[in-house]
Parts: structure tokens; C-alpha cells; sequence
């Protein structure tokens, strides 16, 4: 689920805009320093996987316990990264706006703008107690993938968020300045909660998002290397995309949010192998399951 943005919503600006508006996000915080004024961290993600300077830290780290495979957030980790990106509770949509856009209703409202929007939640906050279901060899099978930065489709392909089939990419049209998202905002009186986006983080790591969406191919997936040892991840949990995807949720709903994975890790390089030598980033669940039982 990651879009663009523009400087002023009201207005509706279009793409010049955008590159306006990360420029000065990007003088914001100088390079090397964090949103907090620390060193940034190493985290292992080169530029434009790493997002704009400051924020990297925020987004998850690599499992260091397999307890923490799959873990949400939590709601006080998640006030607290919304803080440091720009966004409060009082920025978010009230629970009957929210209820409205997710099924269609309200001013404007669409069906199929909703069921786009709704999928993207569910893919993105695919963590412990909030499996997928999908059809693997003929049976309802839930998986729970969000911390490799992949999920299984309803028709049992495993594959990367941000592939170019997937719910969490078609939804770009309808958060793109001029798109659904923003008129229906507009015209349901979250007009403040578009304001707060595109003040927020969310400008100029969406600029990072997409250059690093361009570069990546049918696959989608992201090397990671600290320390001399390399790892593959899904688009998803790389930082700029991560905290894209985490603030429009946040505005959405900020137990959705939450509901995000706290922790990546490395995809099995078998997998990762298979998911690159794919030419549309897809492969049988059931080929491959084994690797995350």
C-alpha cells in the first residue's frame, strides 16, 4: 500500500509537487543524523531501500529470537514511531469514516476502491493472529508470512507485497494525488487527517519507496548486508515502504498500525532464489511451504 504525495492536498498538485516537497523533507534532517539527532544506525539497507535519512531506525529490525517472527507492533510502539514520523491519534480517521471507506460507503464511496483498500490491510498486518486464508492444493489453508515481507494470495502464490499483482501495488491509482483516497477524504471531512499525511514522513519516504520499487524488478525483494552477511527480505519491510505503508495505516486506523510486523527476517535463500528466477515474482505455496513450518 504505497503511494505518492503531494505538498498541499487541498489543492491537488500534481507530480512536481511531490519532488518539491521531499526536496525540503529532505533538508528537514541533515544527512547522518536521525529524526531524534543520533547517529543513524547501520542497518544494513542501501540507498533508496535505506529511505531518507533520520528515519531508517525507525522501521523494523532483523529477528533476533524466534519469538519474535511475526510479532505486531504493539499500540505503544506504534504511538510512539507515529510521533516521531509526524502523526498523531487525532490525525486518524474516526471509526465511522473508517468503516465507511472499507465498505464502500459515505460520500463517493466505491466497492471496489474498498475491497482494494481492505485486502491491503489484511497483507499488511499478516502477523500472529491475523492469518490469510488462501486455496493451497485445493484447501483453505492460513498462513502468517509479514515479518519475510511476503504473503500467499487466494490462489496460493506465494509472493512479495509489493508485487505488481497484489492489492498492496494496485492500490498506488487510488492513494496517487487526484485519486480516490484523497477526493473521498475530502468530501467525508477528513480533509485534517490528509493534511497531517503529507506533512508527515510519509512525503518523502514514498519518494524513496518508488525509486526503490523501479529498481527491483518482477520480484520485488530486497538484499540486506550488515556485518559481511547478506539477506534477502520482501519490498515490504524495507524502510521507506514500511513506514509508508505504517503511516497510511496509522491514519486509517492506528490499532491497524499496530497490527504491523515489529521484526524482518531473511527469507530462505532457496525461496528467494525461486521468487527472482520467476518471471512475474510468483511461486506455489505449496512448493515451498516447508521452508516456513
Amino acid at each position: 500500500m504505497r503511494g505518492t504525495g503531494v505538498a498541499r492536498p487541498a489543492t491537488r498538485r500534481g507530480a512536481s509537487s511531490i519532488m518539491a516537497v521531499a526536496g525540503a523533507c529532505l533538508l528537514v534532517l541533515a544527512p547522518g543524523t536521525t529524526a531524534g539527532g543520533e547517529p543513524p544506525p547501520e542497518t544494513g539497507f542501501a540507498v533508496p531501500f535505506s529511505g531518507a535519512p533520520g528515519y531508517e531506525q525507525l522501521a523494523p529490525t532483523q529477528v533476533t529470537d524466534p519469538g519474535q517472527l511475526n510479532q505486531p507492533l504493539g499500540e505503544q510502539k506504534a504511538d510512539e514511531i507515529a510521533a516521531r514520523i509526524g502523526l498523531a491519534r487525532d490525525d486518524a480517521l474516526t471509526d465511522q469514516q473508517y468503516r465507511e471507506l472499507v465498505t464502500g460507503g459515505g460520500v463517493g464511496g466505491d466497492r471496489d476502491a474498498a475491497e482494494v483498500i481492505d485486502a491491503c490491510v489484511r497483507i499488511l498486518t499478516n502477523t500472529n493472529g491475523r492469518p490469510l486464508l488462501s486455496d493451497v492444493g485445493g484447501r483453505p489453508t492460513p498462513t502468517v508470512l509479514a515479518s519475510y515481507g511476503l504473503y500467499v494470495n487466494t490462489d496460493g502464490l506465494l509472493q512479495s507485497p509489493a508485487n505488481a499483482d497484489a492489492p498492496t501495488r494496485q492500490v498506488n491509482s487510488l492513494i496517487a494525488p487526484g485519486g480516490f483516497v484523497g477526493t473521498w477524504l475530502r468530501d467525508n471531512g477528513a480533509t485534517h487527517t490528509l493534511i497531517a499525511l503529507y506533512r508527515s514522513a510519509y512525503t518523502v519516504q514514498a519518494v524513496y519507496g518508488f525509486a526503490a520499487q523501479q529498481i527491483s524488478g518482477a520480484a520485488q525483494l530486497v538484499t540486506n548486508t550488515e556485518g559481511g552477511v547478506s539477506a534477502t527480505v520482501g519490498m515490504s519491510m524495507a524502510p521507506p515502504l514500511w513506514t509508508v505503508n505504517f503511516a497510511l495505516l496509522y491514519v486509517l486506523k492506528p490499532s491497524l498500525a499496530a497490527a504491523m510486523p515489529a521484526y524482518w527476517a531473511p527469507i530462505p535463500p532457496a525461496v528467494a532464489d525461486a521468487v527472482r528466477a520467476s518471471p512475474t515474482g510468483q511461486v506455489p505455496y505449496s512448493d515451498h511451504r516447508s521452508y516456513f513450518e
